[in-house]
């Protein structure tokens, strides 16, 4: 490894660890590691700071900038709290069928919205619901962590329910229509696994009382807090029009004739602002995340800076010199995926894997190497609680929440709570990502 290669990776995966070990700060970490990598990788002329910043994937930030404000119009709706109000009246507060008719609704959901947003609209019903049903701590803990292994996997469904996915859209690796096909029926058969498993298995409400009484109060009560909110059907009508209207157009107007996603996306999102202009310049002004722009903003001049030192090809190249098959190597790259994610998060793992993921796509049939890719970094992502993105907003919403079984002791939702259910959902998805990586290698690239 050359002297530019061991510098640029050190801040890279230093920054990593840190941001990690301290995320209150990891937006000015991970910002100033970036001007430390673009000094050092001018010093060392292996790129000046204009090509790093040339190189960056805009289009992947636009899709991301315009998916988070038309979350945002669909919060203002109060389309999420509504659903999760009816979610509780179908469930009719069954423990059992609010673990199913939860995570199933968050699947969906986040396949579609940024699962943050959508857990800052559902949890607060839901973190209600828990308080009146009062129960204890093993089944707070799956439930919770089984609804967030959820949106990791809704995420993962589609290319624009989460980063990775995004990216694998936005730098053009696969088409929307082609990720969808392959993405889809595989993360819901990971998730019907892992609703099997816990439901049949693990059985989270083994030794709740099952009180009728109690759960038609839990629903009057929920009724009863929720009956003045009304959904604005001028505001969530055009919004949901000009989300399938974007959905469509990714899906059969080809990357050939020029229109590529993000376009589609900024004039989609642009329109649905202008629908209700003032509050459309009210959430442009205030509600951009500029916050998770600047994060992948400094990890893209970061990484960049890396693979302008070669390194990701020769840590590729040395993957197929391994003595293992083909194949073989393929496993290998899916497993140490899911587990770097597990330490880093999504976001960074998956723009430096995706590096080398390149190299093998060309080995495999691009499907089974970036589908596999994104399975196994949804794995990852839900192995650990400070892995997923939405994981530490998880757990500082149901501490702020104060619950209480009913002998008065207080329930916890933290990195040891979820260990078990992250544990479990790991091994699936990851057991998934192979099995689908190994059909899908069979074909002929």
């Amino acid at each position: 490894m050359s002297t530019p290669q061991l510098v640029l990776c050190v801040i890279l995966i230093g920054s990593l660890i840190i941001q990690a070990l301290r995320p209150q700060y990891r937006l000015l970490i991970v910002t100033v590691a970036a001007g430390i990598t673009c000094l050092v990788s001018t010093l060392f002329s292996t790129a000046s700071t204009p090509q790093l910043l040339s190189e960056v994937p805009w289009d992947v930030l636009v899709i991301l900038i315009g998916l988070g404000l038309l979350s945002e119009l669909l919060v203002t709706s109060r389309l999420f709290g509504l659903l999760s109000l009816w979610s509780t009246q179908a469930s009719r507060a069954h423990p059992g069928r609010i673990v199913l008719y939860f995570s199933v609704g968050m699947y969906v959901v986040s396949g579609l919205v940024n699962n943050i947003t959508a857990l800052l609209l559902v949890l607060p019903v839901l973190l209600i619901l828990i308080k009146l049903l009062g129960v204890g701590q093993r089944y707070v803990s799956w439930l919770l962590g089984v609804l967030l292994v959820a949106c990791n996997l809704g995420g993962a469904a589609t290319p624009i329910g989460d980063f990775p996915a995004i990216l694998l859209l936005g730098r053009g690796h696969m088409s929307f229509s082609r990720y969808l096909h392959y993405a889809a029926p595989t993360t819901l058969i990971a998730l019907l696994i892992l609703l099997c498993t816990v439901m049949m298995w693990i059985r989270p409400t083994r030794g709740l009382s099952a009180d009728g009484l109690s759960a038609q109060l839990s629903v009057a009560v929920m009724r009863k807090l929720y009956r003045n909110v009304q959904l604005d059907w001028k505001l969530a009508i055009p919004s949901l029009c000009l989300l399938g209207a974007m959905l469509i157009a990714w899906i059969v107007v080809p990357q050939q004739s020029g229109i590529t996603p993000d376009l589609i996306c900024w004039i989609g999102v642009g329109l649905a602002l202008l629908w209700r202009a003032h509050l459309g310049e009210q959430l442009l002004r205030t509600r951009v995340d500029f916050e998770a722009v600047l994060f992948l903003l400094g990890l893209f001049v970061m990484v960049g800076a890396v693979r302008k030192t070669g390194l990701f090809s020769l840590l590729a190249l040395k993957l197929s010199s391994l003595p293992l098959p083909p194949r073989g190597q393929l496993l290998l790259f899916l497993l140490v995926s899911g587990i770097t994610t597990g330490l880093f998060s999504a976001g960074p793992s998956m723009a430096a894997l995706l590096e080398v993921a390149e190299v093998l796509a060309k080995q495999f049939p691009p499907h089974a190497v970036y589908v596999g890719l994104a399975l196994s970094v949804c794995a990852g992502s839900s192995f650990l609680l400070t892995a997923a993105t939405s994981g530490p907003l998880l757990q500082t919403m149901t501490e702020r929440a104060g619950l209480r079984d009913e002998d008065g002791q207080s329930l916890r939702f933290g990195f040891f709570e979820f260990l078990p259910v992250g544990l479990l959902s790991f091994a699936i998805i990851e057991a998934v990502a192979i099995g689908f990586a190994l059909i899908a290698s069979a074909q002929s690239p």
